[in-house]
């Protein structure tokens, strides 16, 4: 009898189109004798009837019980799964839908490598995460953790921003904003906004300006066990945001102070081959081989 635990299947119905792929995947842990459950990651799911004898189980109660979770999808779909399964600490797998798929294991023309994920042939790589919190008047009006960064931007308009590691200054400019990242999250936006590319299992705090009008203003890789504060300056009240893995906005006013610090929470990642990452920043970033 197996009473091993089950294996979830999280598609995004978006980019794994009537779930094509998450049943060939089903299918082949089930002729492994692999226990699984097809969850919704999204509520508003496409009408794509699944086959006689599948059905949508409850992620939540699937959670309690789960080996691994397989996500279909692209970079976005991994984030949405860490951050729902990281109270938890159950490993992701992801198969890349998408497009760059930076943090996905698989491409689809790879499925062979399923019948390893059966067997439990894989080893786990450790992700760090940050937690972020607003504290406005004395007390916390937001927090929230991330995988990838958090992002403090001006409403599409310059902001005056002061950031501070313990306590000390480490930048004071205007520009768009700046980026909090961890590793994983280095080859996002904050490469994009001229940051460097730290490897993902590495535990560092990146801070990144964005579009700064100063030439001084650099990206800086810190320490994991730094605070990294942020406030708005007085130069230029202008309205911003803060966004958590590129989720929903939250507005920041002036005297508010924004923490980042290393979270105790981790995203565990499925790798089932010794992929090299600097072949993989090559192939998914465009360079030349």
């Amino acid at each position: 009898m197996n009473d091993r635990k089950k294996i979830i299947l999280l598609p995004n119905s978006e980019r794994d189109i009537c779930f094509e792929t998450t049943l060939r995947v089903k299918q082949m842990l089930d002729a492994r004798g692999r226990s699984t459950a097809v969850c919704k990651l999204f509520d508003d799911i496409t009408d794509c009837a699944l086959p006689d004898g599948v059905a949508f189980e409850d992620f939540g109660e699937q959670l309690e019980n789960a080996e691994l979770i397989i996500a279909f999808g692209g970079d976005g779909t991994i984030l949405r799964t860490a951050r729902m399964a990281a109270d938890v600490n159950v490993p992701i797998l992801g198969v890349n839908m998408g497009g760059k798929g930076f943090m996905a294991e698989l491409e689809p023309v790879a499925l062979e490598l399923i019948d390893d994920v059966a067997e439990g042939k894989y080893t786990l790589e450790q992700r760090m995460m940050l937690d972020v919190e607003i504290h406005r008047g004395g007390e916390i009006v937001y927090s929230d953790f991330a995988l990838n960064d958090v992002v403090i931007r001006g409403d599409n308009k310059v902001i005056d921003l002061m950031l501070f590691g313990d306590g000390q200054v480490i930048t004071h400019f205007s520009g768009d904003g700046a980026v909090i990242a961890t590793p994983t999250g280095s080859t996002a936006y904050s490469m994009a906004a001229g940051g460097p590319i730290v490897e993902e299992a590495a535990e560092n705090i990146i801070v990144t300006p964005i579009c700064a009008h100063v030439i001084a203003a650099k990206s800086f890789v810190l320490v994991p066990d730094r605070l990294v504060s942020v406030s708005l300056g007085d130069r230029r009240n202008n309205p911003a945001f803060i966004s958590v893995d590129g989720g929903d906005h939250h507005a920041v006013l002036t005297d508010d102070v924004i923490n980042v610090f290393k979270s105790l929470r981790h995203t565990q990642l499925v790798r089932l081959s010794n992929r090299n990452f600097y072949k993989k920043v090559s192939e998914k970033l465009g360079e030349a081989p």
